[in-house]
C-alpha cells in the first residue's frame, strides 16, 4: 500500500465519512473503498465491522490505524531528523526543571548538549513540580524534568533513572556511628523535611505510615537546598537524594547514611506534551538524557 493510502485510512477514520475522506485525498468514494479492501485481502483481516450501519474499526482496523499514524509521523519527522544528522539544530530549547535535578544531574548534560549543538540557546526556569506539569502543557517549555513523573490528559512522562534516598546529619549527630541504619531508629529524633505538597515529602510520608513510623518536622522547606542548611544549623536529620548531598559529604559538612526500608528510591523522569512536538533541539536533548528516553520520540 502506498503512502497515500496511509493518509486515506487516517482520514476516514477520523471522519467517519467514506465520501469526506475520499473528498480530502481528491480521489473517488469507490477508489477509497479499493484501498480498504486492498489491505484487508492482503492481510487476511477485515478492518472494519460492516455488520451494522455505523462506521466501526475492527481490533484489527485499530491495530493498522496506529500503523499508519505512526508511518505518517515519522515521515513528518524527517526533516527534523535531518537537520539532527547534519548538526544544523538552533533556536530555543526550554526546560523547566525542579531544583534538585537543575543543580545536580542537569548540569553535565547541558554541557554536553551545548557543546554538540552551540547553536541552541537551553534555557532552564528551576519550578515546583506542579509548575513544570503546567508549563509543559500551555507550552512555555518544551520539557519537564521531575521527581515521581506521572502522565496526564495531554502530556506523556517516561521514568529515565532513580535516585536512592539517604539520611543526612550533622558530623556530631548520635546516630552517625550506625550503619546502616533500621528506619525504626529514625522516631523521636529532630527532623527537617520537604512541604507536604513535594512528591518527594509525599512518598516518604507514605513510607513512615507504612512502617508505622511518627516523625516530627520542626521545619520543612520548598527545597532540598535548604534542607540540607536546616540540617546542619538545626543539629537535625533529613532524607533527601543522594545525589542532593554529595558535595556537602565531600566537603565534610554533613554525614549520610543508608536506610534498611523498602522503596526509599526516587525515579526522575521526563515530561512532554502527547503528541511529542516535532522540535529537532528537543528530540536530540532526548536522546542525551537516556536510552529510555527513546520511547518518549519513538510512542
Amino acid at each position: 500500500m502506498q503512502l497515500e493510502g496511509f493518509k486515506v485510512f487516517c482520514d476516514l477514520c477520523d471522519t467517519g465519512s467514506f465520501s469526506r475522506a475520499a473528498e480530502a485525498s481528491g480521489i473517488t468514494q469507490s477508489a477509497v473503498s479499493q484501498q480498504i479492501r486492498s489491505v484487508e485481502k492482503r492481510f487476511g483481516v477485515p478492518l472494519i465491522d460492516r455488520s451494522n450501519g455505523s462506521f466501526t474499526l475492527t481490533p484489527e482496523g485499530l491495530v493498522y490505524l496506529e500503523a499508519c499514524r505512526d508511518i505518517l509521523a515519522r515521515l513528518d519527522s524527517l526533516g527534523t531528523r535531518f537537520k539532527i544528522a547534519r548538526g544544523e539544530l538552533s533556536g530555543q530549547l526550554r526546560i523547566a526543571s525542579v531544583i534538585s535535578i537543575a543543580l545536580h544531574n542537569l548540569p553535565p548534560l547541558l554541557k554536553q548538549f551545548r557543546k554538540a549543538h552551540p547553536g541552541v540557546e537551553v534555557l532552564v526556569d528551576y519550578r515546583k513540580a506542579e509548575e513544570i506539569y503546567d508549563a509543559v502543557e500551555d507550552g512555555r517549555a518544551d520539557l519537564g524534568l521531575v521527581a515521581y513523573p506521572k502522565a496526564r490528559p495531554g502530556l506523556r512522562a517516561i521514568t529515565l533513572w532513580k535516585e536512592r534516598l539517604v539520611l543526612i546529619m550533622s558530623q556530631n549527630h548520635q546516630l552517625k556511628g550506625k550503619r546502616p541504619i533500621e528506619i525504626a531508629q529514625l522516631e523521636g529524633h529532630r527532623f527537617v523535611g520537604l512541604t507536604p505538597d513535594i512528591p518527594t515529602r509525599q512518598h516518604l510520608d507514605k513510607v513512615f505510615k507504612k512502617e508505622a513510623i511518627k516523625i516530627s518536622y520542626l521545619a520543612e522547606f520548598e527545597n532540598i537546598e535548604t534542607v540540607k542548611a536546616a540540617v546542619e544549623a538545626e543539629q537535625a536529620l533529613a532524607i533527601i537524594p543522594e545525589t542532593s548531598a554529595r558535595q556537602e559529604i565531600k566537603q565534610g559538612v554533613i554525614l549520610s547514611r543508608q536506610i534498611t526500608a523498602e522503596r526509599l528510591w526516587r525515579p526522575m523522569g521526563a515530561i512532554t506534551r502527547r503528541p511529542l512536538p516535532e522540535k529537532a533541539s528537543l528530540l536530540e536533548f532526548l536522546s542525551l538524557l537516556s536510552p529510555r528516553a527513546k520511547a518518549l520520540i519513538q510512542d
